[in-house]
């Protein structure tokens, strides 16, 4: 999008046009009450920015609470989280990221008016707040800007690396401004923490699922400083770090990391946060909810079926051909903290005994034999025309009537204490500096919840996990964790990181900062069947499916899933489910990492913004 295009749609108003836009506006912020301000605060009669009087409207802290509701539309779509898609869990067809066929123009989107209209809004806020003779809530609300600039920006990062950063609002006569070139990835990075830390100042210290606040500063800090400067370490030397004419610059990595490991520790020590661990499923029942769990979940976003604001977490489950891979359910460790991959003949064990004695996580994260759907009496086999690899995921999935789409109503978290964990401990060793006190209170504490052995820093650096790093096994291959001191303990970190917070939008980021996308083109398989016949697969020794080379009756309550037609297996009529047979997956290691830069936005200021390293947009500048 043009930079100009800014400027000519500056109202207030907050009535997307875009889809997701759209559910993004009806996001809840504080309890539904709140909840229901927000969205009707999306229409507010208001005029135009450039013809409000500041001086009359920003005076109170009601105007400022209800102007910078419009900036909780940048809260994640859910579909970003429950359908993340990679080698851990597939679709039922790939999005162009995996297969390595994105064009010069999928980076539209995410530098479209709409969205860099929200940078345009919080500018605004934070030039006229001054207006507001409230000090405390001119405090508070500044705050609240400062931190979705910082989230504005980091989701830029994320996507286009180096960007052009605007900390004032853009006039229609400031030709400098809008055909400014890009700032360099450093400037962006250090502005992002710099507002973030004002955030932390600002911002109060008093706990709210909906409402940022000094502890959701701190976990986006957290995770923005482990984000870059584990890209940065894993980059260095590449075109995306010291190796182009775009980013020349070599950056450092390790300061980061440090402010990571001090902000994660701040928010451990001082947050009163702790993790979930009531009744006999606590991770299945966290994302199984209503309603928030605060003392694990720091920001997540309301959904509510009485005012019809709902998503398609269930949905996508249950009527949807979704799951899974074998890679990721292999990582799932037995009860004693040994590798599943370290058991004799682990590749063909089948469906029935794949969950015993393994990390219970697997069971409240993976429809397992004897799944029960929460409000039922009763289990029910695992539908494998529904899924693609078999492994059916059940976070997030309440009562069957909420199995229709769009109507998802349970809460979505966007930050949690265990996330800050993982970062801490990820930082620490990164750094070199882990202790396993650290360890104790962090990754030991998830695996304390889970009812799995703890993590011993030592005896995981003795023994790494070969399965992690192997062809076969998971396929992390980066020289640069390859060669560090700390491998075998950073592998099982990552283990911890891939197994706890799957499909909560993390994935395709820790892939892009740990610079192993060659991942997404490894195969997805699925459950191992040895061949044609009947199989259980609830346990209760009556059989659930035939698998067969033809159409046949397997008898009463027997579905038949003929070969090549309802269920694909890697030797044709044995072996492993394969999901997108035949479909060739790329990475290109040279320009996937990051999105392109529109043509547009080049063309339009005369070439002042660069392109990416390795997107050809045919601009002769």
């Amino acid at each position: 999008m043009s930079m100009r295009k800014i400027i000519s749609n500056s109202n207030v108003s907050c009535g997307p046009t875009a889809k997701r836009s759209n559910r993004l506006c009806k996001a809840g912020l504080t309890a539904l009450a709140v909840l229901t301000l927000c969205v009707t605060s999306c229409n507010m009669d208001l005029a135009p920015e450039d013809q409000l009087s500041t001086v009359t409207y920003f005076t109170s802290g009601t105007a400022l609470k209800e102007y910078s509701n419009y900036f909780y539309r940048m809260m994640p779509d859910p579909e970003t989280m429950y359908a993340e898609e990679g080698e851990h869990f597939v679709a039922p067809v790939p999005n162009d990221e995996m297969r390595g066929i994105r064009d010069i123009h999928s980076g539209e989107a995410y530098w479209s008016k709409d969205v860099w209209k929200t940078l345009r809004k919080i500018n605004y806020l934070l030039a006229n707040a001054d207006q507001c003779s409230d000090a405390d809530a001119r405090t508070h609300y500044v705050g609240v800007a400062h931190f979705f600039r910082a989230y504005f920006y980091f989701n830029m990062l994320q996507r286009f690396g180096a960007v052009p950063w605007y900390d004032h609002v853009i006039n229609a006569d400031d030709k400098e401004s809008l055909n400014r070139p890009r700032d360099s990835r450093d400037l962006v990075v250090r502005n992002i923490i710099a507002d973030l830390d004002m955030a932390v100042d600002e911002l109060p210290a008093m706990r709210s699922a909906y409402e940022v606040n000094k502890w959701t500063a701190l976990a986006l800090k957290s995770r923005v400083c482990l984000f870059e400067g584990t890209f940065r370490k894993y980059h260095a030397g590449t075109t995306f770090n010291g190796g182009s004419s775009v980013y020349s610059e070599v950056l450092p990595w390790d300061d980061l990391l440090q402010q990571c490991a001090d902000a994660s520790l701040t928010l451990m020590q001082e947050g009163g946060y702790s993790l979930y661990t009531t009744g006999a499923e606590p991770y299945r029942m966290l994302f199984a909810t209503l309603t928030p769990q605060t003392e694990e979940i720091i920001w997540a976003r309301a959904y509510s079926k009485d005012l019809d604001i709902k998503h398609n977490a269930q949905a996508w489950s249950v009527a949807r051909a979704t799951g899974f891979t074998k890679r990721f359910a292999d990582l799932y460790l037995m009860t004693d903290g040994t590798p599943f991959t370290s058991q004799a003949g682990y590749e063909t064990v089948q469906y029935l005994d794949i969950f015993a004695n393994r990390d219970p996580r697997m069971a409240q994260t993976i429809h397992a034999p004897g799944y029960i759907q929460m409000g039922a009496d009763k289990t029910y086999a695992v539908n494998l025309r529904m899924s693609l690899t078999g492994y059916k995921y059940i976070k997030y999935i309440m009562e069957s009537t909420y199995n229709t789409w769009g109507g998802s109503v349970c809460t979505m978290p966007i930050f949690r204490v265990a996330e800050v964990y993982l970062n801490y401990a990820e930082a620490k060793a990164e750094l070199g500096t882990l202790t396993q006190s650290d360890l104790d209170k962090s990754v030991n504490l998830l695996r304390d919840r889970a009812g799995v052995a703890h993590l011993s820093m030592s005896d995981a650096n003795a023994n790494p996990d070969a399965g992690m790093i192997s062809e076969n096994g998971y396929g992390f291959s980066s020289p640069v964790l390859l060669a560090h001191p700390n491998k075998g303990v950073l592998l099982e970190i990552r283990r911890e990181r891939l197994i706890e917070t799957p499909l909560e939008g993390l994935h395709y980021w820790d892939i892009m900062r740990w610079r192993e996308g060659h991942l997404f083109t490894l195969p997805r398989l699925g459950l191992y069947f040895p061949g044609e016949g009947k199989y259980d697969l609830t346990g209760d020794g009556k059989a659930n499916i035939l698998l067969s080379a033809t159409k046949k009756s397997g008898g009463l309550g027997v579905t038949c899933l003929v070969f090549d037609q309802d269920v694909f297996l890697s030797n044709g009529t044995s072996g492993n489910m394969v999901a997108y047979k035949d479909m060739i997956m790329q990475w290109n290691e040279d320009k996937d990492y990051l999105y392109p830069i529109p043509i547009t936005d080049r063309t339009m200021t005369s070439g002042a913004l660069s392109q990416n390293p390795g997107w050809i947009d045919g601009l002769q500048y």
